[in-house]
This record gives structure tokens, C-alpha cells and sequence, in this order.
């Protein structure tokens, strides 16, 4: 499902290139697509608040985790940031605001108010930006969260949502309220709805909840059939909300319930075509397919001609050629940065030499047997988007 949300962000993304000529064909597209990318980052915002609750380690600590999540998302990061440097350096003759790096190496850039900002550089990795403070309070969150008790957990869920929906209504009374024409969302609702660290990580929340709804065995309104139809219904429904609504209010439950259901399908040993090998790899290169796919479609699209559109057929087979180039360029960061340096780095070598000295005698502090079992999907998980 990681895949499917990041595909999402792509076509969301390929959509505002303009690689149409065809105004009809552009219009498909838009209505196609155009949710597609508030609904994927959503879905990852949830999700990571979700797995890193339904995988926390038994013996975990703060510097631990703090450790793990670094090296998931840091080097890929920095990487495409030197890349994306060097190519507005090259292709746009571009200057570099010392400031505005310094918030990109620090994963501070959404809290700026400022667009250009936000979007500067590899513009994907604002989002990053708000996982770094997910991550900072999740120790944190975790403690507080785990002491509800379980039958008030769908109180604290409905309050959580009404929170998300607040936040728009809020926004709408901002005084920054000029209009993006491609995208039809002002300025103050894609910051303090879309962008803005504080806001966003109520879905973070919601996903630790679902977790713990989940793990504590409380019943689902739907199960994954009914949630999937859920999101097909709200993804088809959201754009005829004000933009404030449907950034990120109208999918979010739906999207909660998406994730915990599967999850639960998967701990039952219902296997689906999301299960498959070819999925769980596409999966697994989610994150590097993510933070790499603007880069590519924009440089590629200078490089074929900024401005320019193409009849129907040939944009389609230029789309998937540059779909292709981020999957290659994808595999080839997961493989060669990713996953050597999560296994050389995301655990202190006392921590792998844990399992010798356990099977020698050794004990772990005792913690409840839901968290045991996914220590290996959390470092897994991609960070989104």
C-alpha cells in the first residue's frame, strides 16, 4: 500500500508538469489525479504513527528509536539534497540562500511560513520535515496514549478527527487567503492545513491510536473490503469540498480505518495481492521512489522541453519511461544506501550482539507480547513522503 500512496504523489505530481498538449486529456488527468496526492501523504502520515506503534520493540528506548529513525530517513535525504542542489546549480543557474539550506539540512523548512521555502530544493522533503517532529514526540505520545484505556480509545480517535477538521476552519480565517490557480488551495490553507509540523501530527496521532485500537483487539466499524470502498468513495467525493476540507479532513478517516483494517486482515493470515513479493519489494523501495520522483520528472521535463506538452500517446510513453527511471533510480538507492546503511547503523552494535547474550542466559525486561512481533517492519517503514 506504501507503493500505491507514493504512485499517487507521482501522478499527483506528473499531472501539474503539464506533459499534456491536450487540454481534454489534461482535464482527465486532473480529475484522476488531482487527489491522489493530499490522500498519499496522508496515508503516510498515518501509517508511520500506526507501524511505529504496532512494531515498538519490547526492550525499546528513546536513543534507540531516535537512532533507527535517523538512519531510515537522514542519507537519503541528504543525498538527494546535494543532488538537487547541484542541479539548480547546473540547469537553473540558481543561488543558494544559506538560511534556507540550513533549514533543509536541519529538516526544519516546514515551519517556515514561506512557500519558496518549503518547496525549495527537492520540494518532496517538507514532508520529511514533519516526520523528523513525529519522531522527536513519539516517545512521548506513545507513553500517553498507551495509559487509555481501551474502551475509551474511539472517544479519543472521534476527538482527534474533530481536531483535523477544526484545523481548516481555522485556516479559512487566516488573512493570507490568495489562491494557487493550478491548484486551487490558498496559500494559508497549504501551509498551517497541508505543510505546517503541528497540525499534520494529528494524523500521526490518529494512526498511534488505530494501532492500539487494533492491537487491543476493539471492533472495526469496517472491515478491509469496507474500507477500501471507503477511500474510493471519499477520494471521489473530496474535491467538491472547499480546498481547506478536502487537503486533508474528508480522507483521513477513511484512510485510518484503511490501514487498521489491513493490519488486522495481515495479523488474521488473510493474505491479499498487496502480500506478494513483487508488492512488498515495490514497498520496500517506497521511500526512495518518493524522495526521488519530483526530481526526476521535473529535470526530465526541462530537459525535454519546459512549457512543452505532447499529444495524448506521446506523453503517456514519456510518463512511463520517467515512472521507470525513478523505479531503476529508486532500487538503486534502497540497495546501495538504504538497506546497508540501516543494517550497518540503525541498531548500536551492543543491540546485535543482544540476541547471543539472551540465548546465554540473559533476560529482556519484561514487556507486553503485542510488541514484540514487528521490531523488523518498523525498520522497514518508509518515512513519507
Amino acid at each position: 500500500m506504501r507503493f500505491v500512496a507514493a504512485v499517487l504523489v507521482f501522478l499527483f505530481h506528473a499531472v501539474h508538469q503539464g506533459f499534456f498538449a491536450s487540454e481534454r486529456t489534461q482535464d482527465i488527468a486532473h480529475a484522476l489525479f488531482y487527489q491522489g496526492g493530499w490522500a498519499g501523504v496522508g496515508f503516510f502520515f498515518v501509517l508511520s504513527g500506526f507501524i511505529l506503534t504496532w512494531s515498538m520493540r519490547a526492550d525499546d528506548t528513546a536513543p534507540a528509536f531516535f537512532r533507527r529513525r535517523f538512519f531510515k530517513i537522514y542519507p537519503l535525504h541528504l543525498i538527494t539534497l546535494v543532488i538537487a542542489m547541484m542541479l539548480a546549480a547546473w540547469v537553473a543557474q540558481a543561488s543558494v540562500s544559506g538560511w534556507n539550506l540550513a533549514l533543509q539540512v536541519l529538516l526544519l523548512q516546514s515551519w517556515s511560513p514561506d512557500i519558496m521555502v518549503r518547496g525549495s530544493f527537492n520540494g518532496v522533503a517538507w514532508s520529511l520535515s514533519c516526520e523528523a517532529f513525529f519522531y522527536a514526540l513519539f516517545p512521548v505520545l506513545i507513553r500517553i496514549i498507551d495509559r487509555i484505556r481501551p474502551e475509551r480509545l474511539w472517544a479519543w480517535a472521534g476527538a482527534v478527527v474533530a481536531a483535523v477538521f477544526a484545523v481548516p476552519f481555522a485556516a479559512d480565517r487566516l488573512p493570507d487567503q490568495g489562491t494557487f490557480p493550478t491548484m486551487d488551495v490558498t496559500a494559508a490553507d497549504l501551509w498551517l492545513v497541508y505543510q505546517f509540523p503541528g497540525t499534520r501530527l494529528l494524523d500521526f496521532v490518529l494512526g498511534i491510536i488505530l494501532a492500539r485500537v487494533v492491537m487491543e483487539g476493539r471492533r472495526l466499524p469496517l472491515g478491509f473490503g469496507g474500507s477500501v470502498a471507503l477511500v474510493v468513495a471519499a477520494y471521489a467525493v473530496a474535491p467538491l469540498f472547499p480546498s481547506s476540507y478536502h487537503l486533508v479532513a474528508v480522507m483521513v478517516v477513511p484512510l485510518g480505518l484503511l490501514v487498521a483494517s489491513a493490519a488486522r486482515e495481515e495479523a488474521a493470515g488473510r493474505r491479499t495481492w498487496l502480500s506478494g513479493r513483487a508488492m512488498v519489494w515495490l514497498g520496500e523501495i517506497s521511500f526512495a521512489f518518493y524522495i526521488t520522483h519530483q526530481l526526476v520528472q521535473s529535470y526530465a521535463h526541462q530537459l525535454l522541453g519546459v512549457g512543452t506538452g505532447w499529444d495524448t500517446p506521446r506523453a503517456i510513453g514519456l510518463l512511463a519511461l520517467i515512472f521507470g527511471a525513478t523505479l531503476l533510480v529508486s532500487w538503486l538507492l534502497f540497495t546501495l544506501v538504504e538497506r546497508p546503511v540501516m543494517r550497518r547503523f540503525g541498531t548500536s552494535r551492543s543491540r546485535r550482539r543482544a540476541p547471543a547474550g539472551e540465548a546465554a542466559g540473559r533476560t529482556v525486561p519484561d514487556r507486553p507480547a503485542r510488541r514484540t512481533a514487528g521490531a523488523a517492519a518498523e525498520e522497514r517503514t518508509p518515512s513519507p513522503l
